[in-house]
């Protein structure tokens, strides 16, 4: 058996990392905090993330997808017997750079504890 060991891989030019594209991976990850100051605990290929309002997220990606028809996961946990929680995406909104997410109750939209998204597919 063989082993590849390395610290950097980099592009052809070898001025930076290699792109992933054309590849069956997670382009985009991002975990946040969705209550009081929404902060970012984790994150790979999102520029930014943007609270719109109680529920309501933006997540922007460093790099473009090549269309706006990617494949999203999401999930939110929050600590509450009380209510169902439920995550999703507006199709309606998003972009080749911009995912809007969505958490909510039977009661509406809520901010949520613990959130987190995934965005796969090919990029530009």
């Amino acid at each position: 058996m063989s082993d590849i060991r390395a610290t950097t891989i980099s592009d052809a030019a070898g001025t930076g990392p290699i792109a992933l594209t054309k590849q069956s991976a997670a382009k985009v990850y991002i975990t946040w905090n969705g209550t009081g100051t929404v902060a970012i605990y984790e994150s790979f290929g999102a520029s930014s993330l943007v609270d719109n309002a109680t529920g309501k997220y933006n997540i922007n990606m460093v790099s473009s997808m090549s269309s706006a028809n990617y494949t999203t996961t999401a999930d939110s946990l929050a600590q509450s017997t009380a209510a169902t929680y439920r995550t999703g995406s507006n199709y309606f909104t998003n972009t080749t750079s911009l995912f809007e997410m969505r958490t909510g109750a039977s009661s509406g939209y809520v901010d949520v504890a613990y959130n987190s998204a995934s965005i796969l597919g090919d990029l530009a």
